[in-house]
């Protein structure tokens, strides 16, 4: 069993389909794509979800040593697929102490990246983009740029575009930001089958948390 399903933008308990709907319901952001963390880790959670995902099922490589995969979850449901997708990884900090990273995926207006990154609104707004990048990634083998983000206090926030879908990356803790400047890979599980060769370690229990809203 997985855990009951919440609002991927606020993490509230959500109504499932009825007479009257058929979307998932949350009193506070109405219909909404359901957001479930699966239990387990493994390949059977990454086929889960690789074998549901209508957006890209991101990992990624090129981190130091010792990091591994630490968890999936995905927003949607059995009728639509997962609109948005976050792969988890955990390992050291460049500079001392445990690190976690999540990669998100996801259709504009869904808000999951919001969520996790202790953000209002379900999308970046007006003006995301301008002026320099702060920091480059390939995806795919194909350099994407990515501009950091006014998130939580304890977390560092990059945020491009790739797939036409948002890319989030987000670091805990803000001070190992720094892996964004290091040459980071991510491969979409969904096309490249044989990238499966990756560790695996304990639930992130960031996938599951609610990060302090900005400015709180």
């Amino acid at each position: 069993m997985h855990p009951a399903p919440t609002c991927p933008r606020c993490g509230d308990e959500v109504r499932a389909p009825g007479l009257w709907s058929s979307a998932w319901q949350c009193a506070r952001h109405g219909s909404v794509a359901p957001y479930t963390v699966l239990h387990h880790t493994g390949p059977d959670a990454m086929e889960h979800i690789v074998a549901r995902a209508t957006v890209p099922v991101w990992l990624a490589t090129g981190l130091p040593s010792g990091w591994v995969c630490s968890g999936f979850a995905y927003a949607g449901d059995e009728r639509t697929g997962a609109r948005a997708t976050v792969t988890a990884m955990s390992g050291p900090s460049p500079l001392g102490g445990p690190a976690d990273l999540l990669v998100i995926a996801e259709e504009p207006g869904i808000g999951l990246g919001a969520r996790h990154g202790g953000l209002s609104e379900p999308d970046p707004g007006e003006g995301f983009g301008r002026g320099t990048a702060d920091a480059k990634i390939f995806v795919d083998s194909h350099p994407t740029a990515l501009w950091s983000v006014p998130v939580g206090p304890e977390l560092a926030g990059f945020l491009g575009e790739a797939q036409a879908q948002w890319l989030w990356l987000l670091v805990w803790p803000a001070a190992a930001g720094v892996l964004m400047y290091d040459e980071i890979h991510l491969t979409d599980l969904r096309d490249h089958t044989g990238t499966r060769e990756v560790g695996f370690g304990s639930i992130s229990p960031r996938l599951s948390q609610l990060p302090a809203k900005l400015g709180a």
